[in-house]
């Protein structure tokens, strides 16, 4: 399907199937090429994805619904030492927000680790839902760069940075709006990730700037995701992809449920590959640690900043 709804006031929408998700089908080179154009375009796009199926959806959702009516006295308990991957909720800024994060959600250790910090009696159900859901996603994300790597001929690079991967899931949730609050879910901003896959419930709110300053809405569905390529991967690609800056507005006053799958590279020393270095693209990035990064991102500095990648690593 490739670009086939691509209108004004639309985001690019992607078809990924089993047939052109695998590297040695005919349908994979123009999905490929659909892809890296998306990215450069608009950084990033909706991708239809047959795998999670609406049994997957709905039990995912379900979980995360349990998991936030959970009194805030063990929510808390959710902490990380890293920014922002822990539990966040009733700050004053981002009244409406909450969110539990869960590190190396693709396997068995870390998904078990905050499910028994959550249920100390167990919790089958929710541990097994988290993780399927973020397996299948993990999988995407790699399937989605892959095809970038390919594209630019630094499948190399890539294969290296992909082992030392690894998967945040954020469980997402907004209260609606009181009647004299503001709409502001989330304020406008882009993701210190590498990529993040994102995944709405039913209530629309996910808001993505395109280049020409238009915001535009993103419509929930039970088998689309968007994908957004995310700070760390610009630098990587030495500006070849922007990250995607995009907010959340609420209206009415249903609550709304989100997923967010983050990608970050630990204990590496990532670097721009040299072939996306040239006359016409001059070296912009130093090499950087990611989970450095993710504090610096919180430094006075930074805050300063237009953009804190570049402050960061930037040349």
């Amino acid at each position: 399907m490739g670009y086939a709804n691509e209108m004004q006031n639309k985001l690019p929408v992607i078809e990924f199937t089993k047939e052109n998700s695998h590297p040695h089908s005919t349908s994979w080179i123009s999905t490929r090429e659909n892809v890296v154009r998306a990215l450069e375009d608009y950084s990033c796009f909706i991708a239809n994805y047959d795998k999670i199926s609406l049994e997957i959806h709905e039990a995912i959702f379900r979980a995360s619904k349990e998991l936030f009516d959970l009194p805030v006295e063990t929510k808390i308990l959710n902490t990380s030492e890293y920014p922002g991957h822990g539990f966040l909720g009733q700050q004053p800024l981002i009244p409406l927000y909450e969110s539990l994060g869960i590190e190396n959600t693709t396997t068995p250790q870390g998904v078990q680790r905050f499910t028994n910090l959550m249920w100390p009696n167990g919790n089958d159900s929710f541990r097994e839902s988290v993780l399927l859901y973020s397996k299948l996603v993990g999988k995407f994300d790699q399937i989605v760069m892959r095809m970038v790597s390919e594209s630019y001929g630094i499948e190399k690079d890539y294969e290296t940075i992909r082992e030392s991967m690894t998967y945040l899931l954020k469980l997402i949730k907004y209260r609606g709006p009181k009647e004299l609050e503001k709409k502001v879910g989330l304020s406008p901003h882009t993701d210190k990730s590498f990529i993040t896959i994102l995944h709405q419930h039913q209530v629309k709110g996910l808001e993505i700037k395109t280049k020409d300053g238009q915001w535009l809405v993103v419509d929930p569905s039970p088998s689309s995701f968007i994908v957004m390529a995310g700070d760390a991967c610009m630098a990587w690609m030495n500006g070849r992809i922007e990250p995607a800056e995009h907010r959340v507005m609420m209206s009415g006053n249903e609550e709304r449920y989100s997923l967010g799958v983050f990608t970050y590279i630990k204990d590496l020393i990532v670097q721009v590959p040299e072939e996306l270095v040239d006359d016409e693209h001059p070296l912009q990035y130093k090499p950087f640690d990611h989970y450095k990064f993710l504090h610096f991102y919180f430094t006075e500095e930074a805050r300063r900043s237009k953009c804190p990648i570049k402050a960061y690593c930037g040349l």
